[in-house]
């Protein structure tokens, strides 16, 4: 990167403030990006980073402060400004219509309304094109009520790709990638760098952030608590200033594995479009130990969880549960038997929006006592269960009567954590249960999930995170286009051992060998 002396400055946010009712998002915010320079935004959950960008996209508008691209203000609250001023955003969370194709998709807002007919062949073409180069495989024709999510965010990629953007934002992009994808992603956008293009990256991997960054800013409640080069520190400095203290991940001492609560026996269920069903799986979950899922995302994760949950039933085999066969099987069935899930989509199936904490945190629950009687909802006693998860799981918020959608995705995460927790469930379904949280609130999951196993809960861990399924799962499988490899004691296998399962190698060398 050029000289910051030198460089030219393509943005400038001047003393950006910005409060929601009681809670301060944004506290006379300040920072600069110049001409081919990529900054790191870091911040613990609702630290306000994410608030920032809104602003910047011209999705929120702030109370105080200002906003310049290229040396022009930039008029408050349009988000076409800043995409005519080069400013392309990806989101942590997708913003993507679920009825219409990944071309639709990327090419919506892209001409004016009474523009000619958008020429598919050419869009298609380039939408490959950028594909192919950030290593983004996706099918231009696919709906995106179809994809996987890993494939929708690929999606929130190529849409700011396909823009041409000068500055670009990416909030969590590699939260979804494989490692190899995010070093694919990270060569190109070293290339784009080198050709001018400017970035502010916000990420809660640490590594990531020490590989791609020039600069790092750093957010506390809202504040910028630290600005400097990123060669002048390393990632537990990071941690310990994003939090305001030192940082340390907990302990996983390997689990003692008592009877199998849940048993899958030769179960199959069909394939939903682009993604494949589970493939005639045998599969137990024990009490008292975290087995943990590995796979590149789209390759049957999905299929299993809302099998677990009771989201689906199987095509063919058996669910056993507690040594008995299950033949009713549904998303009550589950949660009577003790079943809580922590959901891969805390938007879409963790949470609903315009429901306080409330009556979030009692989704589950709300017939039963005491937060029902006799057919009368006691709302009372909802409050004060919201009000004890925000205290014992740290949720920010101004109270349990706050919108859940006001909160940010780690806040919302620690609220269902709690919520599953609270209910000492016999099995827990942690999918993707840290993707986007702060280190503070990963060690914090972790924790929980490790607590649980030890008091006997058997804990069904999908993850994308190589790392956190070796360091919390007792037993490991690998799963592949519906196929699962058999299980890895802890400890026993590499990261590139698992790699080559992840590719599906391993299988063939098992059918080969059988």
């Amino acid at each position: 990167m050029p000289d910051q002396t030198e460089a030219q400055v393509v943005l400038r946010l001047d003393n950006i403030t910005k409060t929601f009712g009681a809670l301060t998002a944004n506290d006379a915010v300040s920072l600069t990006l110049h001409k081919g320079e990529v900054i790191a935004l870091l911040g613990e959950n609702g630290a306000g980073k994410t608030t920032l960008m809104n602003i910047l996209f011209g999705q929120y508008t702030a109370d105080s402060g200002g906003v310049e691209v290229m040396g022009a203000p930039l008029p408050p609250g349009n988000p076409r400004a800043a995409l005519d001023a080069g400013v392309g955003m990806v989101h942590q969370h997708f913003t993507l219509a679920e009825n219409m194709t990944v071309l639709e998709n990327v090419t919506l807002g892209t001409r004016p309304l009474f523009a000619p007919g958008l020429n598919r062949a050419a869009a298609r073409a380039r939408i490959l094109r950028l594909a192919q180069d950030f290593k983004l495989s996706v099918d231009p024709d696919a709906r995106i009520a179809a994809l996987s999510v890993g494939e929708r965010q690929r999606v929130e990629i190529l849409k700011a790709l396909y823009r041409d953007a000068r500055i670009l934002i990416l909030d969590e992009p590699t939260a979804v990638l494989t490692p190899q994808e995010t070093n694919d992603l990270f060569e190109t956008l070293r290339t784009a760098v080198a050709l001018g293009l400017s970035i502010i990256f916000i990420s809660h991997k640490l590594h990531e952030v020490m590989a791609i960054s020039d600069r790092v800013v750093i957010l506390r409640h809202g504040k910028v608590v630290h600005e400097g080069a990123i060669g002048d520190t390393d990632r537990h400095d990071l941690a310990a200033r994003m939090v305001g203290g030192e940082v340390s991940a907990p302990k996983a001492v390997p689990g003692v594995a008592g009877a199998p609560l849940l048993a899958l026996r030769g179960v199959s269920t069909p394939d939903r479009g682009s993604a494949p069903g589970l493939k005639t799986l045998d599969f137990s979950l024990h009490a008292g130990q975290i087995t943990g899922l590995a796979g590149v995302s789209g390759n049957g994760q999905s299929a299993l969880a809302d099998l677990v949950g009771g989201m689906t039933r199987p095509a063919s085999g058996a669910l056993v549960l507690n040594g008995a066969d299950v033949h009713h099987w549904s998303p009550r069935t589950a949660v009577r038997a003790g079943i809580a899930r922590i959901p891969e989509d805390r938007h879409k199936t963790g949470t609903i929006a315009d429901f306080d904490l409330s009556e979030n945190a009692i989704l589950e629950s709300y017939k039963d006592p005491p937060f029902s009687r006799h057919g009368w909802m006691n709302w009372r006693a909802a409050r004060a269960f919201a009000q004890r998860i925000i205290d014992s799981y740290d949720v920010r918020c101004p109270g349990p009567g706050t919108r859940i959608r006001l909160l940010s995705g780690g806040n919302m995460q620690k609220l269902i954590l709690g919520r599953v927790m609270e209910g000492a469930p016999q099995i827990i379904l942690a999918n993707q249960p840290v993707r986007g949280l702060d280190i503070g609130a990963v060690n914090y999951v972790h924790s929980q999930l490790l607590a649980a196993r030890d008091r006997g809960a058997a804990v069904l861990l999908i993850s994308e995170d190589l790392d956190e399924i070796m360091a919390l799962s007792d037993v490991i499988h690998v799963i592949s286009e519906g196929r699962l490899s058999p299980p890895f004691a802890r400890g026993t296998m590499s990261p590139a051992q698992l790699g080559v399962w992840m590719a599906g190698h391993g299988f063939e060398e098992t059918a080969h060998a059988s």
